[in-house]
């Protein structure tokens, strides 16, 4: 079907209007409790509009979420290309997160994070688990050059990947969620942690073992 579009606002600035309410939309109500209506209603367009873009909801619901991996993956590429040690590209690809998403782009956070957690059949069928392996596989990239680098010791990537990617969200649900208690140094402050470790040196700790005291 070919929609004709007369007397409306310039077709870019539509289609940026109609991405932008739909995430807003997506992100408070959910993709089944959003209608058609709605989503144009909030963008100032008419639903012609709509169908000459996208064809329906489900058109712009996964077109939002196509740009959104696609800017991701181009990100994660950038920040594998950037020179630093294994921690110093980690905390840099937070921090741009940080700034990109937490500070500008917050309900398509929530939006991705509705997707990945909704019960089955709830929202249309997209390939979420594109997000985290284009993650999964920078962090694992990373780390494998820090290990030829010497930087850090041996460990298995996908155990890495999955350490830092836990850290990484975990800050990022609780500075949305809860923002009386955002810390933008607590991912820097984790991160060293896992890199550094916990436990004290064998030979200080036997030591102190040996002297009585713990």
């Amino acid at each position: 079907m070919n929609y004709q579009i007369e007397n409306e606002q310039p077709l870019n600035d539509a289609r940026t209007r109609l991405v932008e309410a739909g995430i807003i939309l997506f992100a408070e109500k959910g993709y089944a409790a959003t209608s058609v209506r709605e989503i144009v209603e909030k963008a100032g367009v008419s639903k012609p509009v709509l169908y000459y873009y996208f064809r329906n909801k489900q058109g712009i619901f996964q077109a939002i979420l196509d740009s959104a991996a696609e800017q991701f993956e181009q990100i994660l590429k950038d920040i594998v290309a950037t020179p630093g040690t294994v921690l110093e590209r980690l905390l840099h690809f937070y921090q741009h997160f940080y700034q990109g998403i937490l500070l500008q782009h917050q309900d398509l956070y929530r939006m991705v994070r509705d997707v990945i957690f909704a019960p089955p059949q709830k929202e249309p069928t997209y390939d979420i688990q594109r997000f985290e392996r284009s993650m999964s596989e920078a962090i694992k990239t990373i780390y494998q050059q820090g290990i030829e680098k010497g930087e850090v010791k041996p460990a298995d990537p996908e155990d890495i990947a999955t350490l830092v990617m836990g850290l990484i969200d975990f800050c990022f649900h609780i500075d949305i969620y809860d923002p009386e208690c955002r810390d933008p140094a607590r991912p820097e402050r984790l991160l060293q942690l896992a890199f550094n470790g916990i436990a004290l040196d064998r030979h200080h700790q036997g030591e102190k073992n040996e002297h009585g005291r713990f």
